[in-house]
Parts: C-alpha cells; structure tokens; sequence
C-alpha cells in the first residue's frame, strides 16, 4: 500500500470522529458498541484498563461508570491525555503484582484489554503474540475481578483461539464474540465479552 493509501486507510471516518468528539483514539468506538449491546459497564462500577494507552477506553469508561467511581490503568508509557480522578501506573502487565493494581480496592468489577502485540508481519507470530497478551489479560481478570464480574480482550484469531474462549466460558457465565464496526475489515481481531465472573 502507497503512503497515501495508509493515510487514508488510518484517516477513516472513525478516526475523524474520534477526532471531532475529542477523543484519543477510533477504539472508543469498539468500546462504545461492545457496551451498548452486552452492558458491560455500569455506575459505580470498579473499571481496571489493560494497556490503557492512547486512552480513549478509559474516556468512554469515566463517562459511564461516573466521576467518582474507581478508574485505575496500566501501560508501559504514560498517557498523553488526563482522565479525571483516574489512577495511571506506568510498567508492564507480566511484571506488575496484581495488589498493586487493586491498590485500596478489593476487587474490579470490570477489567478490558484492548492490547495488540507489537506486528511484525508474520501472520503465525502476531497470533501467538496476541494470545500471551490475552492469556495474560484473562489471568488478570480472574484474579481481580469480583463474583460477577465482566471481562472484555481483544484476541486475534489463531490455533488457541478455541481454546482461550471455551476457558471463558467455563469461568464467566455468558461469553460474546464481536467484531465491532470500527473494525478493520481485513482484521484479524476479536473481542471476547465475558460476563458475569462464577464464583470460585
């Protein structure tokens, strides 16, 4: 593809409303659909962000949950973009204890992951990286997350796939695939909508 088909390709209709709505990034979109048609987030709730960088999922999270309820992100840059009454740690997911990221809390009532591994073009290696990122995420969610608790990751779809689905769906008690419209077409991307965290 020439440079200025990638531009294009980037500057896409969601990208400039993204753009016109002050938002970070086109993946508030993703977000915004997954939300509206599984309700994953609510008032109050306890939201934890997963590579939360540009930040545009913790815009439209603070937006929903409210201005008072816990918002706490993880990546391994800061953010360029402030969102209120957040709390922001720098380091990297596989490093970082897990009481670190509850802090004062005692558990998240939401935990989403819109981590993608660094591409390198080889179709087999991005899958398997993609499914650590995932993997991982899920750990996550199974630590912090409350009894009921929803779980939202992105997931390129590879030889795990099946597998990393079906250990959802013994652990949460609905699972959702979506590939929302903000989705490339040619993308290889999922999210899986987990819902309602078991009890352990």
């Amino acid at each position: 593809m020439s440079k200025l088909g990638e531009r294009r390709h980037r500057h896409d209709a969601f990208f400039l409303r993204a753009k016109r709505d002050g938002y970070a990034a086109r993946s508030i979109y993703k977000l915004e659909e997954i939300d509206q048609r599984h309700h994953v987030l609510r008032v109050g709730a306890s939201v934890l962000d997963l590579g939360c960088r540009p930040g545009s999922w913790m815009q439209y999270a603070r937006k929903v949950i409210g201005p008072t309820a816990a918002l706490v992100g993880i990546d391994r840059q800061p953010l360029e973009v402030t969102i209120p009454g957040a709390r922001i740690i720098v380091g990297d997911i596989f490093d970082t204890k897990a009481a670190d990221l509850l802090g004062d809390l005692v558990a998240f009532d939401v935990v989403l992951s819109d981590m993608a591994p660094d591409t390198s073009g080889i179709r087999t290696v991005d899958q398997a990286r993609s499914e650590t990122l995932f993997e991982r995420a899920l750990e996550l969610a199974l630590e912090l997350s409350a009894p009921g608790g929803n779980f939202v990751g992105k997931l390129f779809m590879g030889p795990a796939f099946q597998e990393l689905v079906t250990r959802c769906r013994t652990e949460f008690q609905r699972v959702a695939l979506v590939k929302p419209a903000g989705t490339r077409k040619e993308s290889i991307e999922q999210y899986v909508v987990a819902l309602g965290r078991r009890r352990r």
